[in-house]
């Protein structure tokens, strides 16, 4: 995936994160840590937020995999090269 196609897929996801964030009142990567600790255990035995946290823990994986992809291709190009002059869209 070039990074210009990262950057977008990633924006689009911190749209989904937010929409959690705002909804729980907590930074996905704070989210990200107290659910896999063990921390949220209670909460299972709700349906929504069962169904939410599986989502927020399965797109929060995906931006931090996009994220780890996009700065390793940066540390691997010229930034300059990789700047965008024209718009996509």
């Amino acid at each position: 995936m070039e990074i210009h196609d990262l950057v977008i897929e990633m924006k689009l996801l911190e749209r989904c994160l937010t929409l959690y964030e705002e909804k729980y009142g907590v930074l996905s990567e704070d989210f990200y840590a107290a659910l896999t600790s063990g921390q949220l255990a209670r909460y299972d035995e709700f349906d929504e937020t069962r169904a939410d946290f599986s989502r927020w823990k399965g797109i929060h994986e995906t931006w931090v995999r996009r994220k780890q992809a996009y700065t390793e291709q940066l540390q691997q190009r010229d930034l300059a090269k990789a700047l965008r002059f024209q718009p996509a869209y």
